[in-house]
């Protein structure tokens, strides 16, 4: 068993080192302080994120500059109608050597990288969709029958338009219940957009700066792992997931009115990782149940389906997942 005081040493060490991060990212992604967070939380936990946000509200920028403080390798991919699985994830290819020998070699596709941005993923096919799915769940790809494994780390961060649904495909389940978390980027306030446009307009721009290797972020996520969760915290978890499945006997009646499908055990493992991110995130040691209750939205808003009658009414998934998880926390801390 590791020595409690070594991990605290590495806790906070890991602590200091994440607010420089922060605050490199922040030079160049001007405030939304709850998107940076989510964003390295999904690194943090070896996970990956779906960013939703109108056009023009820094979703590469925002990517881009993670790339850089983190130290990884980044590709990007433009989704398009007529992109094709192999477009993606690479092709062999028939080639003749000078003595006239014919050999197939495989030529990487852009996946083969360790932060991939996906952008405006929901414009490609299901049939291309589908190539990420074992790529984001196993970290490795299968073509021709062989096995080809991945970057390490590896990460993708996925673009949609909630406006645009001409000509998109919206994403499946299997593939939505692989993304770590929902991160929604809103418009930037006033001062924040002040900012914006005095720190983008003038003739030269802040940059960002290395913060991580790919060594460091494997190590810190070695070390988020290692965190101790309190039992009333893994309980909270648990009580939270499973009051959003209407199947289940004694869930909240807004759910059970509301609710078409929940989510699964995948959503409780999310929720165990990304409130240790926080408390990191934060400068603790260990994650309280403020954080379940903060996290659960961004976790479970993918996992989630309105009924057909709820949506004719314009409820809000999101603000039931506040008002129930809200609840439960209430009850997890009366009990």
């Amino acid at each position: 068993m590791s020595d409690p005081n070594e991990l605290v040493a590495e806790i906070e060490a890991l602590g200091q080192k994440l607010a420089e991060a922060r605050a490199s990212i922040t030079r160049r992604f001007i405030g939304q302080e709850r998107v940076v967070d989510l964003v390295l939380s999904a690194l943090l936990c070896g996970g990956h994120g779906l960013l939703i946000g109108l056009p023009g509200l820094g979703k590469t920028r925002l990517v881009d500059t993670l790339g850089t403080v983190m130290g990884l390798g980044t590709n990007r991919i433009q989704f398009t109608p007529d992109l094709m699985p192999a477009d993606i994830l690479g092709s062999e290819v028939l080639e003749t050597g000078e003595s006239g020998r014919r050999d197939f070699r495989f030529i990487e596709g852009p996946i083969f990288c360790q932060l991939l941005m996906a952008d405006e993923i929901n414009r490609a096919s299901p049939r291309t969709q589908s190539a990420l799915l074992q790529a984001m769940q196993e970290k490795e790809v299968t073509i021709a029958g062989e096995h080809r494994p991945l970057g390490s780390p590896f990460h993708v961060l996925a673009t949609q338009n909630p406006i645009e649904q001409e000509g998109t495909y919206p994403l499946p389940e299997a593939q939505l219940d692989r993304f770590l978390v929902q991160i929604d980027v809103p418009y930037p306030d006033r001062k924040t957009e002040h900012d914006i446009l005095l720190a983008t307009t003038g003739i030269e721009e802040d940059k960002a700066h290395a913060v991580f290797t790919p060594e460091e972020l494997l190590a810190a996520q070695v070390v988020l792992r290692r965190m101790p969760v309190g039992e009333k915290v893994v309980e909270l978890i648990l009580d939270l997931v499973r009051a959003f499945r209407p199947g289940e006997p004694g869930v909240p009646e807004a759910v059970a009115r509301n609710v078409s499908w929940g989510p699964g055990p995948r959503a409780a493992q999310a929720l165990m990782l990304t409130v240790r991110a926080r408390a990191l995130l934060d400068g603790r040691l260990a994650p309280s149940t403020e954080d379940v209750v903060q996290m659960a939205e961004p976790v479970l808003l993918h996992r989630m389906a309105l009924t057909f009658a709820a949506r004719a009414r314009g409820e809000n998934l999101g603000d039931l997942i506040h008002e129930v998880a809200a609840q439960v926390g209430r009850s997890e801390a009366a009990a």
